[in-house]
């Protein structure tokens, strides 16, 4: 007996759901380039990413070395000047970024998956699971994120893991919601449809038909997740719930929180840190700002602060 041939999606002439995604990524890579708050927001976050992975290997000092220097000023063989226990805060600085960055970028990744798939779930089947998954994000919605994560990091054994995880279960519901709302009107779409009467399953029409659509949207919730782990972990550590053993940005300004360096004008001890978690969210801000700009045209001819301005009076 022959068997008729199977159904898919792609008729003929059409491309394969992977060639429709390659491009889409390169459309999107195409706008990101000439995009020019994309571009700069991307060559600062591009050197700090170069000298997290190649900096600690041209620093000659131990980060955690002691010495009997202690509060030296800047000079030439200490170029950020030493703690109260004499240890070089130049290296400090560059092994903290390989830290802050690498768990920044982590934790950020994690939250966004979580809330992608919570947000296509949800949106896409409806029902029983729409109603368990949204509860369940109203819940974590209306939880204070900060102070339980502090809970959280209090309770358990200080670290990097504890503190990712903190900001992970706080964090996540912001996108997924947002994932949520796109995934309901994007379901109702003819190509869904067909796809549906085609006999594909549940999960390749969520991850290959509907989540190509909603790539401006998780990248934009990825950058902007990323800025708000990259201050919450610095300000969980400077808290001191952080791993005293390892350094970071935040280990560092908790360090001269204690060793009062604001009273000791020892300027060169905590701006360093503190100047990188900024310079790096506006890095990162300026590539969410674009990605909105790519994502919606008619952002383009609106100015930033006129734009910024009507975000801040919409949310009070």
């Amino acid at each position: 007996m022959n068997r008729s041939p199977a159904l898919t999606t792609t008729l003929p002439g059409e491309k394969s759901v992977p060639a429709r995604i390659l491009d889409i990524l390169h459309a999107v890579w195409r706008q990101l380039t000439i995009n020019k708050k994309v571009a700069t927001g991307s060559v600062i976050v591009a050197i700090f990413v170069i000298v997290a992975i190649i900096g600690p290997f041209f620093v000659s000092q131990t980060p955690n070395a002691i010495s009997h220097v202690a509060n030296a000023k800047p000079s030439a063989e200490h170029l950020l000047g030493t703690t109260d226990l004499g240890q070089d805060i130049f290296s400090q600085l560059v092994a903290g970024t390989r830290n802050s960055i690498f768990w920044g970028f982590v934790t950020g990744l994690a939250v966004t998956i979580i809330s992608m798939v919570v947000g296509l779930v949800a949106g896409y089947f409806g029902g029983i699971v729409d109603d368990i998954l949204s509860l369940l994000t109203n819940v974590f919605l209306v939880l204070p994120g900060l102070p339980l994560a502090i809970v959280f990091a209090s309770y358990f054994p200080h670290g990097e893991v504890t503190v990712a995880l903190a900001v992970i279960l706080t964090n996540w519901a912001w996108g997924a919601r947002m994932l949520r709302a796109q995934t309901l009107s994007v379901r109702s779409r003819e190509f869904v449809t067909a796809a549906r009467s085609c006999g594909e399953s549940a999960w390749r029409i969520i991850f290959f038909e509907i989540l190509p659509n909603e790539i401006s949207i998780i990248a934009a919730n990825f950058v902007s997740t990323t800025i708000f782990v990259i201050l919450a972990i610095a300000s969980l550590e400077y808290l001191g719930l952080g791993d005293f053993n390892t350094v970071s940005w935040g280990m560092l300004l908790y360090e001269a929180q204690v060793g009062q360096a604001l009273f000791a004008n020892a300027l060169w001890w905590f701006v360093p840190p503190g100047l990188c978690i900024a310079l790096l969210g506006a890095g990162l801000a300026l590539i969410n700002f674009g990605i909105d700009e790519i994502a919606d045209p008619r952002l383009r001819t609106e100015p930033t602060l006129k734009r910024i301005k009507k975000k801040l009076i919409h949310q009070s």
